[in-house]
C-alpha cells in the first residue's frame, strides 16, 4: 500500500465517490485511480465501496482513501482493497509504514488473497 501524508501532492483521481455513492453504478471505462472518503473515521462505508470496487467490478486500479484516515484502520483497507492512502495530518508516516509491515498474513481470506489459510 502505498502511502502517503496530507502534505503530499497527488494527482487528481480520475473519479471521487462519496460514501454514499452506489460503486456499481459507476462508468469505470478509462479510469486509473478512485478516490473513496471517510469523513470521519467511524464511517465505514468506503471499506464496503473499495471491496465492491475489487471483487464485483474487477477494478484493477488504484483506490485511494482520503478524509479522516487513521493508521489503526490501515491494515483493513489493505485488506478490502485499497492500494493507497492519505493520511490525516496528525497521523505518523512512519507508524503507519511499522503497522503495515506488522502482520505477515491472515486466517481468513480477503482481496489480495481470497482464500483462507486453511485452503491455501
Amino acid at each position: 500500500m502505498q502511502l502517503l501524508s496530507h502534505a503530499d501532492t497527488l494527482a487528481a483521481a480520475d473519479l471521487q465517490l462519496p460514501n454514499d455513492a452506489d460503486p456499481m453504478a459507476q462508468n469505470l471505462d478509462g479510469v486509473q485511480t478512485i478516490e473513496l472518503h471517510f469523513p470521519s473515521f467511524t464511517d465505514g462505508r468506503a471499506f464496503s465501496q473499495a471491496l465492491m470496487l475489487r471483487r464485483r467490478c474487477g477494478f484493477t486500479g488504484d483506490i485511494r482513501a482520503t478524509g479522516d484516515v487513521l493508521v489503526d484502520q490501515l491494515s483493513q483497507m489493505q485488506r478490502c482493497g485499497f492500494s493507497s492512502a492519505v493520511l490525516r495530518a496528525d497521523q505518523s508516516l512512519e507508524k503507519a509504514r511499522e503497522l503495515l509491515a506488522h502482520f505477515s498474513g491472515f486466517y481468513q481470506g480477503d482481496v489480495t488473497q481470497p482464500q483462507p489459510l486453511f485452503a491455501r
